[in-house]
């Protein structure tokens, strides 16, 4: 088992090197290792793996299947070095996260918007009109037009 420890924390430090930033993986394998300890059992199999991400009963469905795939792709390391490594075939806990519905806002509601931030106080209220009003014609992202330089505007054109 201690060397299922150090080849978790190898194998951190390996993808943290190659750019990865292994925040939830650097927590949760030394979880895996020690739910694999207290099985009794010293080799990954994907039963077990399976049990270990499906374990807490009260997270969604969409964390159980990224707890499984920060084990296979370890499994998927460590079965180099341990052929009796099962690795947890891709599908088996199939769940993607629920995307948040967009909301388009009627032109009432960006009027009222835009008629709100022009009475806001000192020189915010012209900021957030302008930067609204564009977001409304331009289609930019937040993002984009925050970063819009003077040299990004071709004012004749």
């Amino acid at each position: 088992m201690n060397s299922l420890r150090k080849a978790v924390k190898d194998y951190v430090e390996m993808r943290r090197a190659l750019g990865y930033k292994m925040y939830k993986a650097a927590v949760l394998l030394p979880q895996f290792v020690n739910f694999l300890r207290q099985q009794g059992a010293s080799v990954i199999t994907i039963p077990l793996a399976l049990q270990w991400a499906q374990s807490n009963k009260r997270a969604q469905p969409a964390e159980w299947a990224q707890r499984l795939t920060i084990v296979r792709c370890f499994a998927r390391h460590w079965s180099a070095t341990d052929p009796r490594t099962q690795i947890p075939p891709w599908g088996l806990l199939p769940h993607r996260p629920k995307r948040a519905r967009p909301y388009l806002y009627s032109d009432e509601e960006v009027q009222q918007l835009l008629q709100s931030a022009r009475r806001l106080g000192g020189l915010r209220g012209p900021t957030y009109y302008c930067l609204f009003g564009l977001l409304c014609v331009s289609g930019l992202r937040i993002s984009e037009a925050l970063n819009l330089r003077s040299v990004d505007v071709d004012l004749s054109a």
